[in-house]
């Protein structure tokens, strides 16, 4: 792609914009015309193609420039069609490049990426993201955002260049500039929401980017959000050990304090009270992560977990703080009784109801099924089997999704983590509800973000899944004599 002016065309030539394969993978030739992409001690079928497509697939390795693949022959669409499954897994990125001379390399970080470039007139009004930063990355400089498909590694002069940008500027100044890095790049940074134009209408700084839901959003929150799940990031997540080979694990005990050692045990027994039904059931709650698919949980364990655990009990208004607000009581405690979060259960086996995927309305104690593809909830219960490494599907997988706004609306800073506290108790209360009625949970630890927007058409920064919960009937037991048999 041509760049207009600036620094990105000096020396009389152009910057292109191409599609390059990830530095980790190698295509490899199959019988019968079939390519592969491998890496790791991975292989991805990406399909059939001809022999001069998979000869000419070679120049990805360095580069293919994006202008190939609008030509109007066989083989560009061939190329394109590879290109394009290769980017739905990740494998691609794209360089922006004047000859030998990188000004940016693109890392997608959600599937399916590809680079579209926005158009600016010279009467436009752009500006850095309030989500956007820039920092290292080993010897690297990296620009991302949370609300970004894609990470951008930039070059030293480019980076430079854009910090102008950090008050609005209009694009006919800044082609003036010496250090202008062209009209592609920049629409390549409003593509990806690091850059955005200001909107007359509406006002400079929270307002003028974006909806309104993006109002409630304090930077740290959004990035924490995006980063510490699945779907909008392409970094290391989960029990990878990242460490292991740099520091010791810590112990499973804190080694004692030294001082006065007061012994609690003699304490506790001299009360010579019976143990509770209540501290039964703490000590009887564990996560199960097998399940018996022949007694499936039933719609009616179901609808009696749900009114133990999450159902609203009440509702009031207060106006103590201004405007009327509206609140709710439900079985488990809530930062400033927002009650944020809501619960869609995706089910695979229930005696009583049909596969899908729900949302259980709470104040009317009511399931309503929502419209999505088997398919769909196939990946997502697909997904859960795999963090949980369990050897079957939970009959029940429970979305544990906040209702941001709520909390945010009111808390400055620690909006994020009130919404994870309550997280942690909404899952307490269902593992003990389960518990008690002899049913299996299991709390896990990530979800993909992505999916559930595609699947319920909720903007990740509106409404989104913070939680997960695996809940089922529990496989029998093999006693212990067997167990030590196998």
């Amino acid at each position: 792609m041509p760049v207009a002016r600036g620094k990105a065309a000096a020396s009389g030539g152009q910057a292109v914009l191409s599609a390059r394969l990830n530095p980790q993978v190698s295509l490899q030739a199959q019988p019968g015309g079939a390519l592969a992409a491998c890496f790791n001690d991975y292989s991805i079928e990406l399909g059939r193609f001809s022999a001069r497509a998979i000869a000419q697939a070679e120049a990805l390795y360095d580069g293919l420039p994006l202008s190939f693949f609008a030509k109007a022959d066989a083989l560009a669409r061939e190329l394109h069609q590879l290109a394009k499954r290769l980017a739905m897994f990740g494998l691609l990125e794209f360089s922006f490049a004047q000859g030998s001379s990188e000004f940016v390399a693109i890392e997608p970080q959600t599937a399916g990426y590809w680079p579209e470039p926005a158009k600016i007139g010279a009467a436009d009004r752009i500006v850095l993201s309030r989500f956007a930063y820039m920092r290292r990355r080993g010897d690297e400089l990296v620009l991302e955002s949370p609300r970004s498909s894609a990470l951008f590694r930039v070059s030293a002069p480019i980076a430079a260049a854009l910090a102008i940008l950090s008050s609005p500027q209009p694009v006919k100044k800044l082609r003036e500039l010496a250090s202008f890095p062209g009209d592609d790049l920049l629409g390549l940074l409003l593509d990806s929401r690091i850059l955005f134009k200001v909107d007359a209408k509406r006002e400079d700084g929270r307002r003028g980017e974006g909806d309104d839901a993006l109002v409630l959003w304090d930077f740290h929150d959004l990035l924490f959000h995006t980063r510490s799940t699945e779907g909008r990031h392409a970094n290391p997540l989960g029990g990878v050990y990242p460490h292991v080979d740099h520091i010791a694990p810590l112990p499973a005990v804190r080694p004692p304090w030294k001082g006065e050692r007061i012994e609690l045990a003699p304490l506790e027994a001299a009360q010579h009270e019976p143990v509770s039904p209540f501290a039964a059931l703490l000590e009887a709650r564990h996560s199960v992560r097998d399940y018996d698919n022949a007694h499936p949980v039933t719609a009616a364990e179901l609808a009696t977990l749900l009114a133990r655990a999450a159902r609203v009990r009440k509702t009031w208004e207060s106006d103590d703080f201004g405007p009327v607000l509206g609140y709710t009581s439900r079985p488990y405690p809530s930062g400033g009784s927002a009650y944020e979060l809501e619960l869609y259960l995706a089910i695979d086996k229930c005696d009583g109801l049909a596969r899908g995927l729900y949302h259980y309305d709470a104040s009317a104690h009511a399931l309503v099924r929502l419209d999505v593809a088997q398919q769909h909830v196939d990946e997502m219960i697909g997904a859960a089997v795999y963090a949980m490494d369990a050897e079957t599907s939970p009959q029940i997988l429970v979305t544990i999704a906040a209702r941001f706004g709520r909390v945010s609306w009111k808390y400055a800073s620690l909006a994020y983590s009130l919404i994870l506290k309550d997280v942690g108790v909404l899952t307490q209360t269902l593992y003990l509800a389960a518990t008690d009625m002899g049913l299996g949970g299991c709390a896990i630890g990530t979800g993909n973000i992505e999916q559930f927007a595609d699947m319920t058409g909720l903007a990740f920064h509106v409404e989104g899944p913070v939680g997960h919960f695996a809940l089922g009937r529990a496989a029998p037991q093999v006693p212990q004599r067997d167990r030590d048999r196998m």
